[in-house]
């Protein structure tokens, strides 16, 4: 008996010392399951053959999968974070991922079958990833497409997307500390229910 808890116990204790990206899979396999996803969807021709915001619903569906907005929405506002309160930080991350997705839905759309090239994953700090991707497009170009990934609860989220060197959250967070520097943060979301449409 006393063999068999001391088996047990080693064997939890293996477990538990065991690399998170274990039991997540690898950074690159999560985010290039959900863009191989996505660029068969938008081979489909019955896909093709569907209304823009029905195209806009089928690939926010697989979004929502690997992105972790609000993780996003938080290194987005950095500081200025805590100037939110609860239910301004949720109204923040709906709409800014409704903004985002309006900016990036006409680039999926046009879609013209380039090839997506998944290269290396750099460890950024622990539990951190940054996976390297390339489009390569028609006239033997490519452009470099880096996704930033955090694990949580055994899966691996996005967090920052870098094209062509620009990271979105970076780019994002100037614009809207500038805007928190003279302003309150429900001026900040007034501007994006504006830009969103849902004011």
């Amino acid at each position: 008996m006393k063999r068999r808890l001391l088996v047990l116990n080693l064997l939890l204790l293996i477990l538990i010392a065991l690399p998170l990206n274990l039991y997540a899979g690898s950074p690159t396999d999560a985010v290039k399951g959900e863009v191989d996803k996505i660029i068969s969807k938008l081979r489909d021709p019955a896909f093709k053959q569907k209304s823009k915001e029905e195209k806009i619903a089928g690939i926010r569906e697989i979004i929502n999968q690997i992105f972790d907005w609000n993780e996003l929405s938080k290194r987005t506002l950095g500081r200025n974070w805590k100037k939110f309160n609860d239910a301004q930080k949720k109204e923040f991350t709906d709409l800014f991922s409704s903004l985002l997705e309006g900016v990036y839905a006409d680039r999926l759309l046009a879609y013209s079958d380039e090839k997506v090239i998944f290269d290396k994953e750099t460890e950024l700090r622990k539990g951190q990833f940054e996976v390297q991707s390339y489009i390569a497009t028609s006239d033997g170009k490519k452009i470099p497409l880096y996704y930033r990934m955090i694990e949580k609860q055994g899966k691996w989220r996005v967090y920052d997307v870098v094209i062509e060197g620009v990271s979105m959250v970076k780019n994002y967070r100037s614009q809207f500390r500038e805007i928190l520097s003279k302003k309150q943060p429900e001026d900040l979301l007034k501007t994006l229910r504006d830009k969103t449409g849902k004011g």
